[in-house]
């Protein structure tokens, strides 16, 4: 089920951010969008989730219209976990997790066994299991993350757009967020994840968008498409695209141009 989005306009105060975006995001694999700061990645991925609705532009996914769905079957079909979760709530991990589950839920309705389970294995998944009775507002800005990716597993969506998952973790817990998307994805769900590390992108995507200044400047298998002359005319840095003998996957040095 692939993600397409067409002639993608965003405005805010009078300013251009995303001009005329068209983009794919493939089924079956993870999907990176990458970009240098200021390249609109976040505001791309919230206009793609309808969280703010671009000035112009479709968003379909498996052939239905995302941005003319009810806000509540679109958050059935689609979860977007944001970088920043601050927030001063009393409520325990569990009890934010379980937010997730609102969009399956008729109103007043009480939490069934079966919810109970998915909220459980979403924070199994993301590895908070831990902190379960813990206030999420005492967690740290990595606690908060995985939490987050909790409650998007709780939707149990078909569709999973990340702005920057790997946001305040660990390099172990980078890791683990990143094989558990390609988990995922090879289970049918659709992801798309904002990534600031172009060696990340490199190593755990098959797929990539890259985004400079609003608008698309290459798209494709990673690979092919994350070259060195790619790299050096979108970032402005040197990179030299190893190959990791333990993987076989990509692993790419920068250096500053002389």
């Amino acid at each position: 089920m692939s993600l397409i989005a067409s002639r993608i306009h965003v405005t805010a105060g009078g300013t251009l951010i995303i001009d005329g975006v068209d983009c794919t995001v493939p089924s079956g694999c993870v999907s990176a969008l990458v970009g240098p700061n200021g390249a609109g990645k976040s505001t791309l991925l919230r206009a793609m989730a309808a969280v703010e609705r671009p000035a112009e532009g479709t968003v379909e996914f498996n052939g239905s219209d995302v941005l003319g769905m009810p806000r509540r079957q679109r958050a059935q079909l689609a979860a977007l976990v944001e970088q920043d979760s601050a927030t001063e709530t009393s409520l325990s991990v569990t009890e934010v997790v379980s937010l997730g589950r609102l969009p399956h839920q008729s109103l007043w309705r009480e939490e069934t066994a079966d919810s109970a389970t998915i909220v459980r294995d979403a924070m199994r998944m993301a590895s908070v299991q831990q902190f379960a009775l813990r206030e999420y507002s005492s967690l740290s800005g990595g606690e908060r993350q995985r939490v987050a990716l909790a409650r998007a597993l709780a939707q149990q969506p078909q569709l999973l757009m990340l702005d920057e998952p790997t946001n305040h973790l660990d390099i172990r817990a980078q890791l683990d967020v990143l094989e558990l998307l390609a988990e995922l994805s090879h289970n049918g769900v659709t992801v798309l994840a904002a990534l600031h590390d172009l060696g990340l992108a490199a190593t755990y995507t098959d797929h990539v968008i890259v985004l400079r200044d609003g608008r698309v400047v290459a798209a494709g298998e990673t690979t092919a498409t994350l070259t060195p002359h790619l790299i050096r005319d979108v970032y402005g840095v040197r990179a030299t695209v190893l190959t990791n003998p333990d993987t076989g996957r990509p692993v790419i040095a920068f250096s500053p141009l002389a």
